[in-house]
């Protein structure tokens, strides 16, 4: 390790996406040049599986030579993006009185970004810890190590995937180490695809002003259940969203807070100058205009998505969950240690990319072409597998 770096970070590993470690990760390189051959579905993201529409997708080159000179910075406030949203959530909200404004929006080169600045602003210089139910969205956990930051970790039923919210407040209530001064939770949670239960929006809404409660809802287009509405009777409450997911702008990089006007300010201090590029502000606006068709998607992926969880639950090694987002979870039963490896691999030599994340499989829903390939590729895989001497009740 450099002298002049700080010794914790020998225990932390660069996050590699997994989109691109997928084909690295073949075994030889003669397996690796013949597996570049196939057709690569990237079903480990949870991003769409469908890019922008031909005739869009050129209108949006026009804006961007229109809008964009490139010697110069983009609007580092992002005015007119955050009246644009404000909007949008006002609509997807139903908030009709009292409606959320500008002041109510923070910006971020991606959800990550956000997440970054709220733990710079709640809990450096040993001010606080965060807390974390697992399994859940890891860079929670990893950005926090990156700065410091002490991360408290509580369990999940492993039947539901509720939070063990007597556990959770425990470690409020009487603190190992440094306070917990964050609560990350994802509404619906990644992997397991479950929406936050009433209890714990109950706790969450009883939790003391002095805890900022990070509700992530990175997957609201898909699930349609959001709690922005209780932004205006919880000051301390944030709630995450994204354009990487529905709204088919991975590449481009914006997610966006919001919170109370107070605590975006805050966001505002802490936020590198310039953090979002003038073409990612002006793809963001034109989908949010577009919207109606860029959302238009969406109830085929749910059906897909239903039907391949359908499929799944007929396999008696494989135990499923319902899922409220664009992806499915499922836990391979096995008596073969690490199955759920062994499949992952599989599937990555045959040319399918998952993720393999907390004992199971995180599988995006994709196009109904790579949805097929991938049920077919999965299904044989797993029937080449003998039945474990006792079987549990698949979900």
């Amino acid at each position: 390790m450099l002298p002049f770096i700080r010794s914790d970070l020998s225990q932390l590993t660069a996050y590699i996406p997994h989109s691109q470690d997928s084909l690295d990760s073949v075994d030889s390189v003669g397996a690796k040049q013949e597996s570049e051959l196939l057709v690569v579905d990237r079903l480990d993201t949870n991003e769409s599986p469908y890019d922008l529409p031909d005739e869009l997708k050129q209108e949006l080159g026009w804006a961007l030579q229109d809008v964009i000179k490139s010697n110069r910075y983009p609007d580092g406030g992002h005015y007119a993006l955050k009246q644009a949203i404000a909007d949008y959530v006002n609509e997807s909200a139903g908030l009709t009185h009292s409606p959320l404004t500008a002041s109510h929006i923070s910006l971020g080169n991606g959800s990550d970004e956000l997440i970054r600045s709220i733990l710079i602003a709640t809990c450096l210089r040993s001010e606080g810890s965060i807390l974390v139910a697992d399994p859940t969205f890891s860079m929670y956990g990893i950005l926090a190590q990156t700065l410091g930051i002490p991360v408290v970790h509580v369990t999940r039923s492993p039947d539901t995937f509720a939070i063990d919210l007597q556990a959770a407040q425990i470690a409020i209530t009487q603190p190992q180490q440094l306070p917990v001064r964050v609560v990350f939770v994802v509404h619906p949670n990644s992997p397991t695809g479950n929406a936050l239960t009433t209890a714990e929006v109950a706790w969450l809404k009883a939790l003391p002003n002095n805890i900022l409660v990070v509700i992530d809802e990175a997957y609201f287009e898909f699930s349609q259940t959001t709690l922005a509405s209780e932004i205006q009777h919880h000051p301390n409450w944030v709630i995450l969203r994204t354009f990487s997911k529905a709204f088919r702008l991975a590449a481009y990089r914006v997610g966006y807070a919001i919170a109370h006007p107070q605590i975006a300010s805050v966001l505002e201090k802490v936020r590198l100058p310039y953090n979002l590029p003038s073409i990612s502000q002006v793809a963001a606006q034109f989908a949010l205009t577009h919207r109606q068709k860029l959302l238009q998607t969406i109830p085929q992926i749910l059906q897909e998505r239903d039907t391949f969880i359908t499929t799944l639950q007929q396999q008696p090694l494989l135990k499923v969950w319902q899922s409220q987002a664009n992806f499915v979870f499922t836990v391979p039963v096995s008596e073969t240690p690490g199955f759920a490896e062994i499949i992952f691999q599989s599937l990555n030599r045959q040319g399918t990319a998952i993720r393999c994340i907390s004992g199971g499989l995180r599988i995006t829903i994709g196009t109904p072409t790579e949805n097929s390939r991938t049920l077919h590729r999965l299904i044989h895989i797993v029937g080449s597998t003998p039945l474990p001497s006792a079987m549990p009740s698949n979900a």
